[in-house]
């Protein structure tokens, strides 16, 4: 790290001017401390910043996917859809910034590259793609856990005469699509959200499919008059509820699917007609909302193949309805809702290309070449996802005690962390989301709010005379990531044939291991909680060593 620069001291520093981040400054803020955001972006927002793709949009209800902190930010913005467009979100994240006044305690245009433990000042040194050096005792890492983008990898993009555009980081301006030939690449959240949205405005679009995603009719509509008035007067009872809800949502959401299912009658012992009907009266839903297709590997094949049928009534072109049948079982990826995602394949101008059928070769200076033929393009469009939950920090040099790296530690041992909260060897640098936590199967908001406000009390614990430094012991990692991982073993999450980037399967070289605690955010708060004010033991903090 250089030393050339002076390093101005803070109390504590942010990494990140996103959803955690602007939670983090105001709360920290708010405790007395000085504090400073480091933001590599021109504004804030976060991934609802660079990811503005068309179609990019929540998969849960605005009313939950919002602050529950402030009663005056919630009675001071209102919202206009059911399940918020990337606009809207960035938009509300932008009033925030202002109605809190955070800008003037954030440095934009500031990445921060490095990150490195002083062991005998028991502070962080911070270093800048700038060369700018900064100081302080705690570290909050609110860098997201879907920031880091994949690079897609194909040889010869260099090469191509046309334009490229990513999804995570797609013109502000947007970009005009009529008259273009656009091959859009992947087909997970993102490229489901954003196909029908293309195809809309391409003179040919051309989908790329590497792997077939369940997708799952989206709600999203705008509120009706007065709607939200109501909700909004509602607001203590719909956070009430949210507390108490196994994933932090309690109204729409892309895990409904997953917790309503025990409800519902067996696939296995139902009739064939009792099977036909689910369809014919829910579409794709009735082909999978059956209570034993998460717990019965038969149950899953078979739910697998009532999906098939359900698709193939939708999509008239029988050999593209199968190829948009997935391989791997229902449940072990994040749900995908769309919006008219299977009809958009009945449209004259829209193509399926089937990678498993012949994989993409090269990218040429007129379009793509796959072992099934050539494609001449004006527009590719990269889908291709993000390296998740350890990503963005493993991209920056952290070094911990005695100089150990982060990122070596996470693909030599796996994704490990305590709580989700700390990673041992790493004093007081505390992770919003990180691996163990509830993260990916919760909703993201309800468990970053109870992340910084369990960090917040911890630092103020320290600083009212508890001690300098908390680090995780790598017992109460080694325990937690067992326990973690015992909610899983032997479910569809941790399946084979299941390359998602919950287990990081989609990122060569990453170490596959399932990274999120999914025994419900109500029980995590509880032990997180238990955690920290000592519980049976009456020793606050236990797991961590305090020094």
């Amino acid at each position: 790290m250089s030393g050339s620069a002076e390093a101005r001291r803070y109390d504590a520093i942010v990494v990140g001017a996103g959803l955690s981040g602007l939670y983090s400054l105001h709360r920290l803020r708010e405790q007395g401390l000085r504090v400073l955001v480091l933001e590599a972006a021109d504004n804030v927002g976060g991934t609802w910043l660079f990811n503005r793709y068309p179609g990019a949009r929540c998969d849960i209800e605005s009313v939950e996917y919002s602050y529950s902190f402030s009663a005056e930010l919630q009675q001071e913005w209102s919202w206009a859809e059911l399940l918020p467009g990337q606009p809207e979100i960035e938009a509300y994240l932008n009033f925030v910034a202002d109605r809190l006044d955070l800008r003037r305690d954030i440095r934009f245009d500031t990445r921060v590259v490095a990150m490195a433990f002083d062991e005998e000042d028991a502070s962080w040194l911070v270093e800048t793609a700038g060369g700018e050096l900064f100081v302080a005792p705690f570290v909050v890492a609110a860098t997201g856990i879907l920031s880091a983008p994949l690079d897609p990898g194909i040889p010869g993009l260099d090469t191509f005469d046309g334009t490229v555009l990513f999804s995570n980081r797609f013109p502000r301006e947007g970009f005009d699509l009529t008259g273009k030939r656009v091959a859009v690449v992947g087909t997970g959240s993102t490229g489901v959200q954003a196909i029908p949205v293309v195809a809309e405005q391409a003179e040919h679009l051309y989908v790329f499919q590497r792997s077939a995603a369940y997708t799952l009719p989206s709600p999203a509509r705008p509120y009706e008059p007065g709607e939200f008035e109501g909700l909004r007067s509602r607001y203590d009872e719909i956070r009430a509820a949210q507390r108490v809800a196994h994933v932090g949502a309690a109204r729409t959401s892309a895990f409904s699917v997953l917790v309503d299912m025990a409800g519902f009658p067996a696939l296995r012992t139902a009739s064939r007609e009792e099977r036909l009907r689910a369809v014919e009266e829910r579409g794709v839903l009735g082909a999978l909302y059956w209570s034993d297709v998460l717990v019965d590997p038969e149950a899953g094949r078979l739910a697998t193949a009532l999906y098939g049928e359900a698709v193939a009534r939708i999509v008239r072109d029988p050999r593209t309805a199968a190829s948009l049948v997935p391989t791997y079982p229902f449940g072990c990826k994040r749900p995908i809702i769309d919006v008219g995602y299977y009809e958009t394949f009945n449209r004259d101008n829209v193509t399926l290309v089937d990678l498993r059928a012949g994989a993409i070769e090269e990218i040429t200076p007129t379009g793509i070449r796959t072992a099934q033929g050539s494609y001449d393009l004006d527009v590719i469009l990269f889908a291709t996802g993000f390296d998740a939950l350890t990503g963005a920090l493993s991209r920056i040099d952290v070094r911990g005690r005695g100089g150990a790296l982060l990122g070596d530690l996470w693909r030599d041992e796996g994704p490990v962390s305590y709580l989700g909260l700390q990673v041992a060897g790493f004093p007081n640098l505390f992770t919003i989301q990180g691996p163990g936590s509830p993260s990916a199967a919760s909703n993201f908001l309800a468990a970053m709010e109870h992340h910084v406000e369990w960090i917040a009390n911890c630092v103020a614990y320290l600083r009212d005379g508890g001690g300098s430094t908390i680090e995780a012991l790598p017992s109460a990692q080694a325990e937690w990531i067992d326990e973690v991982l015992s909610f899983v073993t032997g479910s569809v999450l941790v399946h084979p044939d299941c390359n998602s980037w919950w287990n990081g399967a989609n990122v060569p070289g990453k170490k596959r291991m399932y990274t999120t605690y999914v025994g419900g955010l109500p029980e995590y708060r509880r032990r997180c909680d238990e955690i920290a004010a000592g519980g049976d033991t009456g020793v606050r903090y236990s797991g961590f060593k305090i020094s």
